[in-house]
């Protein structure tokens, strides 16, 4: 196994598994009685708050709706199209 295609597999799993964890945390926000201080629910949203946290700064919620979580849904999906992706970087690296 070479270091590109070791590289290839971390990144799937991490840009898959934060994509999941962001697609749970939408799906929480339809239900704004639930703690996310407790278990289950503190296991999505404990690696996902550092990333909205900032985002919050610059887009604010639209409606009283907080969108950030589907924001980075779209960048981490974007991100991993664009390096493991038919024709992403990592993809074509690991074909020469």
């Amino acid at each position: 196994m070479t270091g590109v295609n070791l590289t290839y597999l971390i990144l799937s799993l991490l840009l898959g598994l934060m994509i999941l964890l962001f697609i749970f945390r939408i799906i929480l926000t339809w239900y704004p009685q639930v703690d996310l201080n407790r278990l289950p629910f503190n296991l999505v949203a404990w690696p996902t708050e550092p990333f909205l946290v900032p985002l919050r700064h610059i887009v604010q919620p639209i409606g009283g709706v907080d969108i950030t979580p589907i924001i980075w849904v779209g960048i981490l999906s974007l991100l991993r199209e664009i390096l493991l992706g038919q024709q992403g970087l990592l993809t074509m690296m690991s074909r020469l």
